[in-house]
This record gives C-alpha cells, sequence and structure tokens, in this order.
C-alpha cells in the first residue's frame, strides 16, 4: 500500500500483526534495509499488535525522486501516514537511520507516541564517525554498491555474525543491492545524516517513557554515542546487548525481543 505524503511522495508501507488490535506499532528501517529488515522480529509482535512497516522516501518501494530530505521532513511523513492510518498513538521503534527519525518524531509530535524505543541509536558525530562516514561515500561513489557494502558489513555486523552468519552474506549482499539498485537515492540519504546536527539538547524534550538498545560491540557506533542519547532522555532505560554489533534486529533477535517486551509490559 502507498500513503502520499504532502509534496506527492509514494511511501510504501505495509499493516499488518493483529486487526482486532488497538495497539500499534511502527518498524523504521535502517538506512540500507527496506521493511523486510524485520522479518525475524514480527512474529514475537504480531499476536498482540497491529504493525506498521514502511520504506522511507529513498527507500525500498517508495518514491526515489525529489530532493534530499531532512530528518524533520521523515518525521512528518510518519506522521502523516499515521493520521491517515486514524491511529491516536503508536509504539515506536526505529533502527540506527530510523533511530534518527523516531528521535525527531518523538519531539516534533510528542502526543502521537506511546512508547519510544531506539536501537542503535545516536545523536552526534563523532570525528571516527565521519571518517567512516566519508570512507562509504567515496567508495559508493567510485565503486558503486557492491563495495560499499563489502566495506560496510564488517562495521554494522559483530564478530558472532561473521562466525554464524544466520542469514549468508551473498544472500544478505544481493538483498540490499535489491533494495538499493539505483545508488543516488541511498546518496541523498547518507547526505541526510551526515547534514543532521547535534541533536543532544532537543533530545531533552522528550517526555515519553523511553527504551535505548546497543550492541556492547557496535563498530560504527560505539556504546557512549547510545548512552549519550539515553542520559538526555529523562528517565529512559539503557540496556547493552552483550557480544554484537550495530544490526541488531539482524543479529540480536532472541535478545533484543525480550528487552522490548519486557519493557513494553511496565
Amino acid at each position: 500500500m502507498f500513503y502520499k505524503t504532502t509534496d506527492n511522495q509514494q511511501l510504501y508501507y505495509e499493516l499488518i500483526g493483529n486487526k482486532n488490535s488497538n495497539k500499534y506499532l511502527i518498524f523504521l528501517n535502517g538506512i540500507s534495509q527496506s521493511t523486510t529488515a524485520w522479518n525475524l522480529m514480527i512474529p514475537s509482535f504480531e499476536k498482540e499488535y497491529q504493525i506498521i512497516l514502511c520504506d522511507f522516501i529513498f527507500q525500498g518501494q517508495s518514491d526515489k525522486k525529489g530532493e534530499v530530505r531532512d530528518f524533520d521532513q521523515h518525521a512528518e511523513d510518519i506522521f502523516g501516514l499515521i493520521n491517515s492510518l486514524v491511529i491516536n498513538k503508536v509504539i515506536v521503534t526505529g533502527i540506527s537511520y530510523g533511530s534518527l527519525v523516531a528521535q525527531n518524531f518523538a519531539v516534533n509530535y510528542p502526543k502521537k507516541v506511546d512508547k519510544l524505543i531506539l536501537l542503535s541509536t545516536f545523536a552526534h558525530k563523532t570525528p571516527y564517525y565521519n571518517s567512516v562516514e566519508q570512507a562509504w561515500s567515496r567508495t559508493l561513489e567510485s565503486g558503486g554498491l557492491s563495495l560499499m557494502l563489502d566495506v560496510m558489513f564488517p562495521m554494522v555486523l559483530g564478530e558472532k555474525y561473521f562466525e554464524h552468519p544466520l542469514i549468508p552474506f551473498d544472500l544478505l549482499k544481493s538483498g540490499r543491492e535489491i533494495a538499493n539498485k539505483d545508488p543516488e537515492p541511498l546518496k541523498k540519504l547518507m547526505k541526510a545524516t551526515k547534514d543532521r546536527p547535534d541533536y543532544r539538547e532537543k533530545l531533552k524534550a522528550i517526555k515519553i517513557s523511553t527504551l535505548v538498545i546497543h550492541g556492547e560491540k557496535d563498530m560504527l557506533l560505539f556504546v557512549h554515542m547510545g548512552k549519550e542519547v539515553a542520559q538526555a532522555i529523562a528517565g529512559s532505560k539503557f540496556e547493552i546487548i552483550p557480544n554484537v554489533g550495530h544490526t541488531l534486529n539482524l543479529e540480536a533477535v532472541p535478545q533484543v525481543v525480550k528487552v522490548i517486551q519486557d519493557f513494553l509490559k511496565k
């Protein structure tokens, strides 16, 4: 299904799960992911919640035309989608890029958020992160998406995943390539991250019950970056998943599901 944004872009979404439930949960993707990124987590929530999956503009099955979208614009798209579905409040869960959209959504539209769950998140960029971001951008420009994924995977997947990959790397890579056939939209998403200002001060406005989950071995966003997000949001809960990296919705599904379910029960 598609929702038409205020600037006439087509945003792809799915509404699945328990159609009789009055509880809603939305999952927001990482930068090179699509709605399929949540397939391993959905079974744990679909009996109790109505679940919204969507591709941001420039992702997956959504439109890829237009100029770079900042995170306020992404958040506005999600706000419009939720309103179009006549949903009063939703539990917002985002990973990495999606967690930044979730942050902006919670700041801009707090009355629409029941609870906030941020996976592999950050609010400011360090010199190390800037160096990685620049390396990815230059690799994408010079060698295309295939080479960028080869460079990216060791940064976003933990050591344990390489020893026992749940999804073989050739399939993981081909899935990302299918979702990002044209590198230009991915470049726009990357530029939005590059241009995003330090958001730590704005996070202090969030008064919503919040859970922040971070991988102990995240080599893209070190633990202290997620911890600073949690520290900026009063009363938030911070959980570290041992021995896993950045892509928590792939490499730490049982652990993440348990932490989320425990949080939602309280």
